[in-house]
């Protein structure tokens, strides 16, 4: 692969080639979920638009829960908060409760829409639509789900590089479909991607990372200690493709997993595998 003196200079220059970053524009904002969350919720959001601009929100609120009690279940959202993160909260006298146990009676709704900010929000009327309001809401939230947008990306990158060489592969198989691979255990495993040569099946993982965490330490030892059960079959062999400068705060336990995984490439190395098994003759299964 590369002219150099040892596995240390080798791993040296596959750290050296991480990419900065996978993303893609729609990388950033999925605006496609985030419209289906708020039209979830929708209805009752307009009908909350009634405590906008009161002035007494105690009495809005009794008109309203008169109206539909059920209206205020979406309260939390207005403070960033989702239903199923069970969030808690101190109350007024103390105690730990529930943040949706404010919302089962008009005493408590009033408690809640005046503690937390949102009474002087409608009396001024800083939002003119809480349906608008909680779709920035929901754009916010949705930054959490970029770790796993970049995981996705990569994926798309890793089957762009096998269409553009005309490689067969199958993607999200689970180690069921191979039998024979006892040493796995009966717990269930997803792999990326299959590819079948004439002369073995690859089994293949795929990540990209851009920040770091104990989830790369976590990754970095499960594939280590998953590649030596598939590699003792001779006609399996498990590939890791990683990238992103994420690795750089866990360089250590990729080194590790570098020196115990034979086949493991990123983004600027691929062309090496793909090479390899377009030698062996990639057939379809």
């Amino acid at each position: 692969m590369y002219q150099v003196k040892n596995m240390s200079e080798q791993f040296k220059i596959f750290l050296s080639q991480l990419s900065e970053t996978n993303a893609t524009l729609d990388y950033f904002t999925d605006f496609k979920k985030i419209k289906g969350n708020v039209n979830k919720i929708a209805i009752k959001l307009n009908q909350l638009n009634y405590l906008i601009g009161k002035t007494d929100i105690k009495v809005a609120v009794n008109e309203l829960y008169e109206e539909n009690p059920k209206v205020f279940e979406v309260l939390d959202m207005l403070v960033a908060i989702r239903k199923n993160k069970n969030a808690k909260t101190f109350n007024n006298k103390g105690k730990i409760v529930m943040l949706d146990s404010y919302f089962t009676s008009p005493e408590n709704i009033c408690e809640y829409i005046e503690e937390t900010g949102l009474g002087e929000i409608f009396r001024n009327k800083d939002v003119k639509n809480l349906v608008d309001y909680v779709f920035g809401i929901e754009v916010g939230l949705d930054t959490n789900a970029r770790k796993n947008r970049g995981g996705e990306n990569m994926s798309k990158a890793v089957s762009l590089f096998f269409d553009k060489s005309n490689v067969f592969y199958k993607k999200e198989v689970n180690n069921t479909a191979f039998p024979e691979i006892l040493s796995l255990g009966a717990d269930v495993k997803r792999f990326d991607f299959v590819i079948k040569t004439k002369r073995k099946t690859y089994l293949i993982e795929t990540n990209f990372y851009n920040g770091g965490g104990s989830k790369l330490n976590e990754t970095a030892r499960s594939y280590s200690d998953v590649a030596p059960k598939i590699n003792k079959y001779p006609n399996y062999e498990f590939v890791w493709i990683t990238d992103g400068q994420g690795w750089l705060s866990a360089k250590n336990k990729l080194e590790e997993a570098y020196s115990i995984i034979p086949s493991m490439y990123n983004l600027s190395t691929l062309n090496l595998f793909i090479k390899k098994i377009l030698n062996e003759k990639v057939i379809t299964f």
